[in-house]
């Protein structure tokens, strides 16, 4: 029964209008407090944390990038925006698994087999968690006691996850878990180089993120790169407590909570409320603004695509499984670091079929009446 209710549309929606109506009252009896916040942060600082939002933002599209080209599919940068930025715009859905799906279904794609693109999003999303608790672990108890304390659960699940991601571990865990649902194992299992690259991208994505958050909660309190580090580790444990209560969508709620709660010893309950609904704002406004770019990119690829199709096409045929496609899975193939139109299987299937229409029945009964070659039939090698 329960697991009925945490899977169902209605009471996360019903739940996500709870989580608006009590900020929406919290933000009204705190009003003069958060007025006089709103007064104290000026546009430049608001300006400045958007774009540390985005830069953020496109540094774990790269680490994602990094994951799955360890995996054996590289992606263009363009086609991973599209891939990546379309996707998240489904996690303001109610639900916990439409980013998730359409993020396989987009990788599919470009001959990202289901597989593959499950295992590459798992791990990326496992990364940037562990970078944030880890973050949190160690600023927190630094500058925000109490939050430690209050949120302890999400802090102590930072050891266990750096193990799982211990390559020889993770590449172990997969290939169990694949077995578990009746997939074959991963061609390739993630090596140390690929996780750490990942990492290294991870990392600074956090750093602009951290920046983002440094931004708001500086210009707000005034005391600049004194509250540096407690900024840091705040955005990082609400971020990841917004993750991990996966029932509320795209963490609307939790997040904003455990930020105030963070907060608290450098600003006032309102103040916090503030930053935390700015925040949201930018967040919000970050994903719609890659998303715009990966929706632009994906109408360029169609139109490519069209006029392909409509061109004549001269060359021979094209074998979809000469280079070694994964016809059951949507192809583990990939485009090899290149911008490769949609569905390119699909697409010479297409140009074959024209091409064997196009050809006069008389050159086909020509070539069937043919004499054999005399060499051939006396046994002589051609």
């Amino acid at each position: 029964m329960l697991n009925r209710l945490r899977a169902s549309p209605w009471v996360r929606t019903g739940l996500l209008a709870v989580v608006i109506a009590f900020c929406g009252y919290g933000l009204y009896t705190e009003w003069p407090q958060a007025h006089a916040a709103l007064a104290r942060l000026h546009w430049y600082s608001v300006a400045g944390a958007a774009l540390a939002a985005a830069a953020g933002a496109g540094c774990f599209m790269l680490a994602w990038r990094a994951v799955l080209a360890d995996l054996g599919s590289r992606l263009s940068v363009s086609s991973t925006i599209r891939v990546m930025f379309v996707a998240q715009l489904a996690k303001y859905l109610p639900g916990a698994v439409w980013a998730f799906a359409a993020q396989v279904e987009l990788g599919n794609d470009y001959q990202v087999s289901r597989r593959r693109g499950a295992t590459s999003v798992i791990i990326g999303l496992s990364v940037v968690l562990a970078v944030a608790l880890l973050a949190a672990a160690v600023a927190l108890p630094l500058t925000s006691g109490s939050a430690a304390r209050q949120y302890w659960w999400a802090l102590a699940l930072t050891p266990l996850i750096l193990v799982c991601l211990f390559p020889p571990v993770l590449g172990r865990l997969l290939d169990k878990a694949l077995t578990l649902v009746r997939q074959l194992p991963l061609e390739q299992r993630p090596s140390v180089g690929g996780l750490a690259r990942t990492v290294g991208w991870t990392a600074l994505g956090w750093l602009f993120w951290g920046l983002h958050a440094w931004l708001l909660v500086g210009d707000m309190t005034g005391r600049g790169s004194h509250v540096l580090l407690l900024a840091f580790g705040a955005y990082a444990l609400a971020w990841s407590a917004g993750i991990l209560v996966v029932i509320f969508p795209s963490g609307i709620g939790p997040r904003e909570l455990a930020l105030i709660a963070a907060l608290a010893p450098v600003m006032p309950r309102g103040a916090a409320l503030v930053v935390a609904l700015v925040s949201r704002v930018i967040m919000t406004g970050s994903d719609l603004a890659w998303g715009s770019v990966g929706i632009v990119i994906g109408r360029r690829t169609r139109r490519a695509n069209r006029a392909h199709d409509a061109a004549p096409h001269d060359a021979a045929p094209h074998d979809s499984t000469a280079d070694g496609g994964d016809n059951d899975n949507g192809g583990d193939n990939d485009s090899r670091g290149s911008s490769s139109p949609l569905r390119p299987r699909r697409r010479a299937s297409r140009n074959w079929t024209s091409r064997s229409r196009s050809e006069p029945a008389a050159e086909w009964s020509a070539a069937a009446s043919a004499p054999a070659d005399p060499g051939l039939s006396s046994g002589q090698a051609p």
